[in-house]
């Protein structure tokens, strides 16, 4: 098969840190805060800045608290789940690697006693209606390494007892949160927005804000996870008063992909995007005998973390070990043709490819994309040896 003739004209596809927004360039990073305090009048405003516009293109409600938090995502429910968890039973879901990484730290690290852990394997979601309300709830609305969202935000209760504490990463800016159904929601900028390095986001409803102020949890928090002093919420987390040296670098660069989105057409238009993103890839999916995606129910596939599965007889037919080196060597060939990096599936998913289909990658670089695939493909097929043999 001949290699394609047209390229993408970004080959930035990776699920994390993923791609930034179209035409960005470093210049747009000359007017940042550097060798200033973030504690500084002006630091300060910038980092509310930051708040303040993600509340605005995502529609989160007045009453609910931002805040800038330390250590990505993972720090963000780290603290969620060190400052809020023991008060009542807890369900945690798991069907992808964070979700059963955060079920490990419930069961091994917290070990709180009440916990029931809901799993499904890769490419599947557990059965949503066994989760009780009555106790606390922790789950990705969006499994980042699986492919696999949840389909809507029905299955919440409005009367629930316990907190929906959600994980969402991988899906905000992309897919449109029921605010009004979660308590505690978290993110980074490294992923929707292709922002950088180390900074998480955390909303609170004011239902978790009540736990915080009304429950004190059995263990000693380390000060970088504590959101409460004396029964009342540090509210200078959610104003801009970071609990940690923010870089002024990144938020000038996250300043930068929130006006970028609101350009395209705020939450409604960077949904669009990556709805069309997975369109596309859905549509070359239907026509390619080969391939398939790892999420067979459509009402749960993600159009951010496109997950492909190889569902060749001859890959099939290959031992374990064989079908990840060669799912591998697809990824690694696409890689050193300046075409696709960083699109290997996750190291504790099953063997196949993982595509970024965000606001932020153009779609017309996946319709450069796919051609590729089919070619990379058919030249691993061609070439690769089996250890055994």
């Amino acid at each position: 098969m001949a290699k394609p003739a047209a390229r993408p004209k970004s080959a930035h596809f990776s699920s994390g840190p993923c791609a930034k927004r179209p035409g960005w360039t470093p210049e747009i990073l000359k007017s940042a805060l550097v060798g200033r305090s973030h504690r500084s009048k002006e630091g300060k405003q910038r980092l509310l800045d930051v708040i303040e516009q993600h509340r605005r293109i995502l529609g989160i409600p007045a009453d609910y608290r931002i805040g800038i938090v330390p250590a990505s995502d993972t720090g963000a429910v780290e603290m969620a789940l060190w400052s809020l968890l023991g008060a009542r039973g807890v369900d945690v879901l798991a069907w992808e690697s964070f979700g059963s990484g955060w079920a490990s730290d419930i069961n091994k690290e917290l070990k709180i006693k009440d916990v029931r852990t809901l799993k499904a394997g890769y490419g599947e979601i557990v059965d949503l209606k066994q989760v009780d309300w009555s106790r606390d709830v922790v789950f990705t609305w969006n499994g980042t390494t699986s492919g696999v969202k949840v389909p809507h935000g029905d299955w919440i209760a409005d009367n629930r007892e316990g907190l929906a504490i959600c994980d969402a990463t991988s899906a905000v800016f992309a897919m449109d949160l029921p605010w009004s159904k979660l308590d505690v929601v978290t993110w980074s900028w490294q992923k929707a927005t292709g922002g950088e390095a180390a900074h998480g986001m955390l909303v609170l409803s004011p239902r978790a804000v009540q736990r915080l102020e009304t429950y004190t949890p059995a263990w000693p928090l380390p000060k970088i996870f504590r959101l409460a002093k004396d029964g009342k919420l540090i509210e200078g987390i959610f104003k801009g008063e970071t609990i940690n040296t923010p870089s002024m670098l990144c938020v000038e660069d996250i300043l930068d992909a929130l006006k970028w989105g609101e350009s395209v057409g705020g939450l409604k238009g960077m949904i669009a995007r990556s709805e069309a993103n997975l369109k596309t890839i859905a549509d070359w999916v239907a026509r390619t005998d080969w391939v398939d995606f790892l999420a067979q129910d459509p009402a749960v596939r993600s159009n951010t973390s496109i997950c492909l599965k190889v569902v060749d007889p001859w890959f099939t037919a290959l031992g374990d070990k064989d079908q990840a080196a060669a799912a591998k060597q697809i990824a690694a060939l696409l890689e050193k043709e300046g075409v696709a990096m960083d699109i290997a599936a996750y190291r504790d998913a099953p063997p196949g490819l993982r595509i970024w289909g965000g606001a932020t990658v153009e779609t017309s670089d996946i319709e450069a994309l796919c051609p590729w695939l089919d070619w990379a493909f058919s030249e691993v097929k061609a070439s690769y040896k089996p250890a055994a043999a």
